[in-house]
């Protein structure tokens, strides 16, 4: 292969690996005001799961709790066809407040997690990048206190997204139901 081609190649690669780390975290992240219940209103996603699966997905409740360590425990529940489905995570805290690494038992993906911007009592940006063995992708999620979101906070959303290198066609706003909704503990 030609050298400027390949020298072109790894200063790509290595642009690639340093754009999470330009991803911004919330400043003065207070992890306490980030707990309870959040609804996902917005899912935005390069993945190849996002695509095959985003015309089923709806709105999904979200509770978050500090654990003793100060680790984040995540519970989404979120409709699957005509019954509800739970998924447990553990977000792991880092160094940097807001930011958390989070490693998928079923796949073995990792996710470097980062609580981008908050007001914490009406809505949360959340940005992750994941690692597998078949490559990587960017998730953004919107969360929101309520079922309903500001057309400006929507806008963010997408904007956001937009930034992190998604297409309009990888972004979406869940549409509501009222199945699986749940209240925090």
């Amino acid at each position: 292969m030609h050298p400027t081609l390949l020298g072109m190649l790894g200063l790509a690669l290595l642009g690639s690996l340093h754009a999470q780390d330009e991803v911004p975290v919330q400043a003065d992240f207070q992890q306490d005001k980030f707990t309870g219940r959040w609804y996902c209103v917005g899912l935005a996603s390069n993945s190849h799961w996002f695509k095959e699966k985003k015309h089923l997905m709806k709105m999904c409740t979200t509770i978050i709790s500090a654990t003793a360590d100060g680790n984040l425990e995540v519970t989404s529940t979120y409709p699957k066809g005509d019954h509800c489905e739970k998924r447990n995570s553990l977000y792991i805290k880092t160094e940097q407040p807001g930011q958390f690494s989070y490693t998928s038992p079923r796949w073995g993906s990792k996710h470097n997690i980062r609580v981008v911007e908050t007001n914490y009592d009406e809505y949360a940006l959340v940005a992750t990048q994941i690692s597998k063995s078949t490559g990587s992708s960017t998730m953004v999620l919107l969360y929101s206190r309520t079922k309903e979101v500001s057309p400006k906070r929507l806008e963010r959303f997408s904007d956001f997204s937009r930034e992190q290198g998604l297409m309009d066609e990888e972004i979406l706003v869940l549409p509501q139901t009222d199945k699986c909704m749940v209240d925090a503990a």
